[in-house]
């Protein structure tokens, strides 16, 4: 059932599942992510077959065919919701967040895409699994919750968080002492990195650290660090309301004033600025 948002008196298309049954997938007008936390399932999606174990994550999306043929002790949980909730409202609008023509999250679309080089599949590893089922479940504990008028806004902060990592899984095929660290800062990027973290975490050091992550990414290990909370950042002006404070303590800045020295640094603008014109921008698209 569609959410009724208690503070502003809309309604919000989204539903949360803690234990959810497969076979009720998917759901009509409803993205899906699902998240196998315990046990095995065997199925077809789209004509492609598919043989997963916990933990995982399964991408639906409405029209997909997905038939079960057999499971063993399945535990999932998902959490659904209609492709307009990924709009973004501009500022002059204040009553319904499912308005078209406006910005939109578009970081984890391609997971929705299934063909045969993606099937809407991603395992999740014993290092990333911790750190995603802490974000879907608070996630899943805020549409039920509904705390305060920026609920909304904070489910988009867990989405824009899971689908870069989920696209950083699917892209990350390299498994190297660089690759680790990279995995690292994504999972991480909210608390406090040093370069002592990074170079305990790959037996290297800052010399040699620095230089395999500009032969990677062209940057250093701390100039990715900064372009990836930078980024994520980023998607949260544009898709949330919450204030520059709460925005520069999710991505990792101790200060608030620090963010915005270093937002301007790359942006040329103001948070506030970016904000402004990223809303409106989509008006002339």
């Amino acid at each position: 059932m569609p959410q009724v948002d208690r503070h502003k008196n809309r309604q919000v298309d989204i539903e949360f599942n803690p234990t959810q049954n497969l076979k009720q997938l998917p759901i009509k007008s409803r993205h899906s992510l699902v998240l196998l936390t315990q046990g095995q399932v065997s199925f077809t999606l789209n004509g492609f077959p598919c043989n997963l174990q916990a933990p995982n994550i399964i991408c639906l999306k409405d029209g997909d065919n997905l038939t079960v043929t057999d499971s063993k002790n399945l535990v999932a949980s998902s959490f659904s919701f209609n492709p307009l909730f990924l709009n973004t409202v501009r500022l002059s609008q204040t009553r319904d967040i499912s308005v078209p023509n406006t910005p939109r999250i578009k970081e984890g679309l391609s997971l929705f895409e299934n063909n045969a080089q993606h099937i809407g599949t991603i395992a999740l590893t014993s290092d990333i699994y911790p750190k995603f089922l802490q974000w879907f479940f608070t996630l899943g504990m805020e549409v039920n919750v509904q705390s305060d008028d920026l609920w909304v806004c904070r489910i988009k902060q867990y989405l824009i968080q899971i689908f870069n990592l989920l696209q950083k899984l699917e892209q990350d095929t390299q498994t190297s002492a660089i690759d680790q660290a990279i995995k690292y800062i994504h999972l991480n990027y909210a608390n406090q990195i040093h370069s002592e973290d990074l170079t305990d975490l790959t037996h290297l050091n800052r010399v040699s650290l620095n230089n395999q992550f500009k032969q990677r990414v062209n940057q250093t290990a701390l100039q990715y660090l900064l372009s990836y909370r930078l980024n994520i950042a980023e998607q949260m002006l544009t898709h949330t309301g919450m204030s520059l404070n709460d925005i520069a303590f999710a991505t990792g800045f101790e200060y608030d004033t620090y963010f915005m020295k270093q937002f301007k640094q790359k942006t040329g603008m103001s948070p506030t600025q970016y904000r402004n014109i990223t809303r409106e921008i989509a008006s002339v698209q």
